[in-house]
């Protein structure tokens, strides 16, 4: 009897020493499938959604106030006024969108669903905000400008700009193949931005713009169904529930808990601003570009020139951001891309109306600027590490809400910018010729307004020190 006992417990004590070797085994194949590289066929899905994405910032940013103004016929104020007032809508969307990311339990995952849901939505915000009823009174025209860009930038735009860049951490923990997945994604987002700023300027110059906003929807649209189709996220889908060794479900902690955990952190309100900055200069000088080509060069059609090729020297750039980010930290590459942002506005001072010179400033502008919308992608999925690593909190969505409110307020500014300097010079679309003090103001929009803010966008980025954790998060 006191052997079988013996036999017995020795028997239970090889189960408990089993059950946790097996227990252990699949834990570190968890770990090790979190961190295997992301696959080319996902990465190279990854920038076709963020370039269906970029087709609507680039219509947003570049050619939206001049479709108000000059097709629309709406005053330059009005158009302003209702860009920062839909600023409001977007902070609560934001936040509300980051809260359902991280609430959202699917096989799908958490982000993924989500994208699914934005590429049709796209389309239908796309046409709906470039076909203002023509034969509407101004404010009746206002109204509509007011439903249909708040519905693009603070529901749709938000769907898809927050699943997008919460996929990214979901797809790998490995922080240096994360960075090369969104430097892919960036370059193709640029050739997408060539593209796209450059066709949109032939389409609606020769077929209107309501033809222009089918074609442009639906290129988008598709794109980012791509996206949702290819991409897979790996991590945390253990403790979800929706592997083969899953066991009960993990639940997200409280709401509060979530902002309290990301609030806290200092590098959310970094990617905050650093998002907000990289926006405005980008979409400030992209919607004076037109104005600017059109009065001040005198040569409308120099705008698909320099929206165009002035972009593509950023490719060159991100080809080699891995290697100069791990080279040199995240950090300190960002910061000397913003001291060459800077002066890619400055020397335009030497001469203001010199096509060479405006294309060599956009040439320097694009390699100094292109790693930075890579940069703020990698920034966030460490961030949104970071926040697990203090709290033991998972927030990719609530994280991921600094990038949408950030590229949102930004472009709202941006544009808004550009139209607050026009209307108090005077600026008036049915002119022939407009006075100095427009002129002026043109030149000081392009010049100076970006200048200032990349220098803003320097002091963030030196405050973005996450880097400095990752061994001993990634140890840990």
């Amino acid at each position: 009897m006191k052997i079988a006992n013996n036999d017995s417990g020795q028997y239970l004590v090889t189960v408990k020493v089993r059950n946790r070797y097996e227990s252990n085994k699949k834990g570190n194949q968890m770990k090790a499938n979190e961190n295997t590289k992301v696959p080319i066929p996902q990465k190279l899905a990854y920038g076709c959604g963020m370039s269906g994405g970029n087709i609507m910032s680039v219509l947003m940013s570049n050619f939206i106030t001049a479709y108000y103004t000059d097709t629309a016929l709406i005053a330059p104020m009005a158009i302003a006024t209702m860009m920062v007032v839909a600023r409001v809508f977007d902070g609560v969307s934001d936040f509300a969108m980051g809260s359902v990311v991280d609430r959202t339990n699917t096989k799908l995952g958490k982000a993924r669903p989500w994208i699914f849901v934005a590429a049709p939505l796209m389309l239908a915000g796309i046409i709906l905000i470039l076909n203002v009823p023509a034969n509407w009174a101004e404010q009746m025209k206002l109204v509509y400008a007011y439903i249909t860009y708040i519905f693009l930038n603070a529901i749709v735009y938000t769907i898809y700009g927050i699943s997008h860049t919460a996929l990214l951490p979901r797809m790998t923990r490995d922080s240096e193949d994360r960075t090369l997945t969104s430097t892919v994604a960036i370059i193709m987002q640029n050739l997408a931005q060539i593209a796209a700023a450059s066709g949109i300027t032939v389409l609606y110059l020769n077929i209107g713009w309501r033809y222009t906003s089918v074609i442009v929807g639906l290129v988008a649209g598709v794109l980012i169904l791509i996206e949702a189709l290819v991409c897979r996220e790996k991590v945390d889908m253990e403790e979800d529930g929706h592997t083969e060794n899953s066991g009960q479900k993990k639940q997200a902690p409280p709401l509060m808990e979530q902002f309290g955990a990301v609030l806290k952190c200092k590098y959310f309100w970094c990617c905050l601003i650093f998002g907000i900055c990289t926006l405005v200069y980008n979409a400030n000088a992209a919607s004076c570009t037109i104005y600017y080509c059109t009065w001040v060069l005198g040569d409308s059609m120099y705008t698909a020139t320099l929206l165009g090729l002035g972009v593509a020297p950023s490719i060159i750039m991100l080809v080699v951001t891995p290697y100069l980010t791990k080279r040199f930290s995240k950090r300190s590459f960002m910061s000397v891309c913003s001291l060459g942002l800077i002066l890619s506005f400055l020397l335009v001072l030497i001469d203001p109306t010199s096509k060479t010179l405006l294309l060599g400033c956009a040439f320097l502008r694009s390699f100094a600027g292109g790693p930075m919308f890579a940069g703020i992608y990698a920034f966030i999925a460490d961030s949104a590490n970071y926040v697990e690593w203090k709290s033991g909190i998972h927030a990719e969505g609530l994280m991921s809400a600094s990038q949408s409110m950030g590229q949102k307020i930004g472009m709202g500014i941006g544009g808004a910018s550009v139209m607050w300097v026009l209307a108090a010079a005077g600026y008036d679309s049915t002119l022939e010729t407009q006075s100095a003090a427009v002129i002026s103001a043109m030149k000081f929009s392009y010049i100076w307004v970006d200048a200032i803010t990349c220098v803003i966008l320097l002091l963030c980025i030196l405050l973005l020190d996450v880097e400095k954790y990752l061994p001993e998060m990634q140890k840990q």
